[in-house]
């Protein structure tokens, strides 16, 4: 889950002067062979500096497996087909030039479409963009188009009034997760190697666990910013979903900042595993004190166990911090990001329009939340959530890693927490996503690695965080298992390569 309100108040327009953006589809002739193969994002920018291939074969084949298996999985919000076929031919450089791979709908890019989600911003097109966005551009992509996100990106599942539900190319009766649940089954499917995500309270992890992909949460100050900095607490991180870990560690490498104005000292490109063993401690029940599904427990146990196979000292421990108190601390300050999306569209929105047309229930109903606990209940609990910062970093006196489940349960089923419901998803959104909004919290990176499948076959990511400013520790550790317990090479069920 994330919400980029920021940005977006920052770039948003009024709604009557919005523009319509043109969405060009497909090429009518036939594409060219598939120059994409299995490769990820390294091994493809690699053959295009080789000039085995180029960024237009390379584009081509990706729109051909978007155009395949987009209507059965519903993972494009805008296409930009010819924007990205322009760019394409031109010199590009950095170390994804000309790599296919699509933005996720709540970054705002110069003259894209972009909807958060929300039947509000239907007809939205910026006139500028974030530092992050110039970074992912400066980096070589070839983005050809925007992903699916839940309205303002505030459940973990990708479904909304506006574009409908993205569905699980594992399952497609199964929820994508969410917000970046998009991008995930993007690059699950096989459309692209690797595609641009971000994380406000597992947006990263969840869908990287629901898809069977790698995904890296950075820490707070690791990357560009996006949109104006929160003066409570920031949560929201950009980051990436892909099927290496060289990819998210380039893809790091490439939009982390560097120099005098950086908030931490560079982690560089972190190109294999570290023969340091770690100290990981595990705690399974959720914040709540509420035990997992069977098979998810199973999941960590394994992993836990693989890590001490691979000469890691292995323990558990509990995390020492009050739950139930957490929980409703976050809820309330996701809350108040959702009072001031509700106050900005109130302003903008034609005269006589209800904003149960434009918004939905979920978004409404976490803004009357937040303004029925009013100002002084959000700064107390911005001053407890702090608190947790503290508590988490101490975690890490005596330990190097922390791990948990991603999720309660594999993949649940569309339908039970998609934003039609209103607040009435968090009976089962608090509990199922109650691992991962922890480090957002805390500023600290966390990732999840697909070292599991269910017995219906779907995938379980293992959970694994470290203090803020340790993406180096994480990345060599996910090099280690990658190493040990290969993932790349499972397909889901629906697939285009």
């Amino acid at each position: 889950m994330t919400i980029s309100r920021r940005e977006l108040v920052a770039s948003a327009a009024a709604l009557s002067s919005l523009t319509v953006a043109c969405a060009s589809p497909a090429a009518d002739t036939a594409a060219p062979s598939d120059a994409l193969g299995d490769s990820d994002a390294t091994a493809i920018a690699a053959r295009i500096r080789n000039r085995e291939i180029t960024a237009t074969e390379a584009l081509e084949a990706a729109i051909a497996r978007a155009e395949r298996v987009n209507p059965q999985l519903n993972f494009i919000a805008s296409p930009m087909y010819d924007a990205a076929r322009e760019r394409a031919q031109t010199a590009l450089s950095g170390p994804f030039a000309g790599v296919p791979t699509l933005i996720k709908d709540l970054l705002p890019v110069t003259g894209w479409p972009t909807k958060y989600g929300s039947r509000a911003f239907e007809r939205f097109v910026p006139t500028e963009q974030s530092p992050y966005a110039d970074a992912l551009f400066a980096s070589g992509l070839v983005p050809f188009g925007k992903s699916t996100t839940p309205e303002f990106g505030l459940t973990a599942t990708t479904e909304s009034l506006l574009q409908g539900a993205t569905r699980n190319p594992w399952d497609v009766t199964r929820s994508s997760g969410g917000s970046s649940g998009g991008a995930a089954v993007a690059v699950a499917a096989r459309v692209v190697p690797v595609a641009h995500a971000s994380d406000g309270g597992g947006s990263i992890r969840i869908p990287a666990s629901c898809n069977g992909l790698f995904g890296l949460k950075p820490s707070r100050g690791r990357t560009f910013v996006s949109g104006t900095p929160d003066p409570g607490i920031q949560i929201s991180v950009n980051g990436c979903v892909s099927r290496s870990v060289r990819d998210s560690a380039a893809w790091l490498a490439a939009t982390e900042q560097t120099g005098a104005g950086a908030a931490l000292p560079a982690t560089g490109v972190v190109s294999g595993p570290n023969r340091q063993r770690l100290r990981i401690i595990v705690d399974i029940p959720n914040a709540l004190g509420n035990e997992p599904d069977l098979e998810v427990r199973a999941a960590v146990e394994s992993a836990a166990e693989l890590c001490r196979s691979l000469g890691h000292e292995v323990r558990e421990q509990r995390a020492a911090f009050n739950g139930r108190q957490f929980s409703e601390d976050f809820i309330l300050i996701w809350a108040n990001g959702s009072l001031e999306v509700v106050e900005l569209v109130r302003g903008m929105a034609p005269a006589g329009t209800p904003l149960e047309a434009l918004l939905e229930p979920l978004t409404l109903e976490l803004a009357a939340h937040a303004r029925a606990q009013g100002p002084a209940a959000v700064v107390a609990a911005v001053a407890r959530l702090r608190q947790v910062e503290v508590q988490y970093a101490a975690m890490f006196s005596n330990a190097d890693i922390y791990l948990t489940p991603v999720l309660a349960k594999p993949p649940i089923a569309l339908g039970q927490i998609d934003g039609s419901k209103g607040m009435a998803v968090f009976a089962t959104l608090s509990d199922y996503v109650g691992y991962t909004p922890l480090q957002n919290v805390a500023g600290a990176p966390a990732m999840s690695v697909p070292l599991a499948w269910s017995a219906g076959g779907l995938p379980i990511g293992s959970h694994f965080s470290a203090p803020a400013g340790q993406e180096r520790r994480l990345l060599e550790l996910a090099y280690e298992l990658e190493q040990a317990q290969p993932w790349a090479s499972r397909r889901p069920t629906v697939n285009a390569g």
